[in-house]
């Protein structure tokens, strides 16, 4: 077992055909909160399920897990088969073991789930739990994979009524009103998620947990943190202009010169390919 919640467990496997390593999500029939129909399929299937089949269609996305097979199987409910990259650690583990990250691999890291994010939503679907617990690092490569669309939904203009993802990560609104729209919702969390990464987590802390790793972030990126968690949703950045934030188009960031962090991100990952050297 790699880990449980409140919709099933989550079981690491091996396909038989040719030894690849997978993740094996099972889906309880009664946990299941949502439903979609597919075609040629006379039942309906878990909207995770329907998501999932949605992006492999359009043909996926890197920084996005990807869905090898899904099956119904009577008296366990839904198996799916996703990918699982090798030497995997979702992001809190990661910060957890390392505290607060570097400023230039903190930007690699969300760059690529902004990008991520953006292929999402021109395909017509919205996560709605992001968080560092959905977000996988392949320590090896620092390349990242956001997980788990069990709180997922088909992307709309509307506003939405429900709300299945982590309240830490919510916005104002839903607390408020239990209303919000897909893009704000999203820009609130990866505000949430960048403070997360850059001070090491003091959002959850306990009293002399990880605290003592929180420092403060450079003034773009702390502008950029600002931005995402407007108070107002229509005051909040869209993807687009996130991602032309100078903080993001910057490069290096503020945290020193490009060997300089290189350097502090192999102290971090030793098993990653950065030896000193400048990377993209």
């Amino acid at each position: 077992m790699l880990g449980s919640g409140g919709f099933g467990s989550v079981f690491s496997g091996q396909r038989l055909s040719d030894g690849l390593q997978v993740a094996i999500k099972q889906i309880s029939s009664d946990r299941v909160q949502q439903w979609a129909r597919l075609p040629g399929e006379a039942a309906p299937v878990p909207m995770e399920i329907a998501l999932l089949q949605q992006l492999s269609e359009v043909g996926g996305h890197g920084a996005v897990v990807r869905m090898l097979d899904w099956f119904c199987v009577e008296g366990r409910g839904f198996l799916l088969v996703l990918e699982r990259p090798p030497h995997c650690q979702d992001l809190f583990d990661f910060i957890t073991e390392r505290g607060a990250l570097p400023e230039r691999l903190a930007l690699r890291f969300f760059r690529q789930v902004v990008e991520a994010l953006r292929f999402l939503h021109a395909h017509g679907v919205v996560h709605r739990d992001i968080k560092d617990e959905n977000i996988v690092v392949d320590t090896r490569t620092l390349e990242v994979k956001l997980i788990d669309f069990g709180s997922g939904a088909l992307l709309k203009e509307t506003p939405y009524s429900e709300f299945e993802g982590t309240r830490v990560y919510s916005p104002p609104e839903w607390i408020l009103s239990q209303s919000y729209e897909a893009v704000s919702l999203t820009v609130w969390s990866l505000g949430v998620l960048l403070f997360d990464s850059v001070c090491g987590d003091p959002l959850r802390a306990r009293p002399g947990d990880r605290q003592g790793n929180a420092r403060l972030h450079p003034p773009k990126c702390q502008s950029l943190i600002r931005w995402c968690l407007s108070y107002r949703p229509e005051d909040r950045p869209t993807l687009e202009e996130i991602l032309s934030h100078p903080w993001m188009v910057g490069g290096e960031g503020e945290g020193g010169g490009k060997v300089e962090i290189c350097r502090r991100i192999t102290a971090l990952c030793p098993n990653s390919p950065c030896d000193g050297a400048p990377i993209n």
